[in-house]
């Protein structure tokens, strides 16, 4: 029969496990942080050197945002106004930062992989990257919808609207902003570039167990719904850019379901007992 330690003694020694316990969690702690500010470091560092670099050339890249305006009225019709003093350098720091957060994009990827990659086994890795591809790729299909489809449309439908001068009327001639065109067309490509991300989520929330291909041709009528609802949100108020976005989405929900299904075949079925 083996002597029960003192209760005084016992209550000691579990408190010196339990910060032993304490003290080996630090380590990893610490390093993980040590880790995670690093990896901000590098992010925002390439965003800042890409700011500094698009800053450069901010007029170049307002008028190549402006290629769909120019592209619908002619260039010796095409022009842009400003209304106060510092709006226009206002643009070119915004222009500035939105190319940079394109351009530092496939740096911070990389950053949040590998923050993330040590915690994940072989095959998770292996899983990972197909969606770091196919990220960035669906991002600028969208970008490529808005740029050579969306804009050129609203813009021929915006100036529909103009009126000549006649007996009894004035001149309703379209004069866009600066600022507001950079604002809509900003808009209109995350908005885009967001909306077609849909393949990406419902296939990471499939391999998590979250959803399934019945649960998603179950909810069909109302994704589609749900789908028409945000871009009428997203898009300006008329239903061209409203039809613009949520065909292509709805086609990428259908395409998340084919995707969902390849993903249930190839998951490993469990073992019978």
């Amino acid at each position: 029969m083996t002597d029960k330690l003192p209760t005084h003694t016992q209550s000691t020694i579990d408190q010196d496990d339990g910060q032993s316990d304490i003290d080996a969690s630090k380590a990893p702690l610490l390093d993980h942080l040590i880790e995670l500010r690093q990896r901000l470091i590098y992010s925002v560092a390439a965003f800042f050197v890409m700011f500094l670099l698009c800053f450069t050339v901010s007029k170049q890249i307002y008028n190549i945002l402006m290629w769909p305006y120019v592209s619908v009225v002619g260039v010796e019709h095409a022009r842009a106004i400003y209304t106060h003093l510092l709006e226009k350098f206002f643009v070119d720091i915004k222009v500035a930062m939105f190319g940079a957060a394109f351009l530092s994009f496939p740096v911070v990827a990389v950053q949040i992989y590998k923050f993330v990659a040590p915690g994940l086994y072989k095959n998770e890795r292996a899983a990972f990257r197909p969606y770091l591809i196919a990220t960035p790729l669906l991002f600028a299909l969208g970008a490529a919808i808005v740029y050579f489809i969306a804009m050129p449309l609203l813009v021929r439908f915006s100036v529909g609207f103009q009126q000549d001068a006649a007996a009894g009327q004035a001149v309703i001639e379209l004069l866009p902003k600066v600022s507001e065109y950079l604002s809509l067309i900003m808009t209109l490509i995350f908005g885009f570039g967001l909306c077609f991300q849909l393949p990406v989520v419902l296939t990471l929330l499939a391999r998590a167990g979250v959803v399934n291909s019945e649960t998603l041709i179950g909810a069909r009528r109302y994704a589609v719904v749900g789908i028409f609802a945000a871009a009428a949100v997203l898009t300006p108020p008329d239903a061209i850019s409203m039809i613009i976005m949520g065909t292509p989405t709805w086609l990428l929900y259908e395409v998340s379901i084919l995707v969902v299904k390849r993903v249930e075949k190839q998951a490993p079925k469990p073992e019978a007992e």
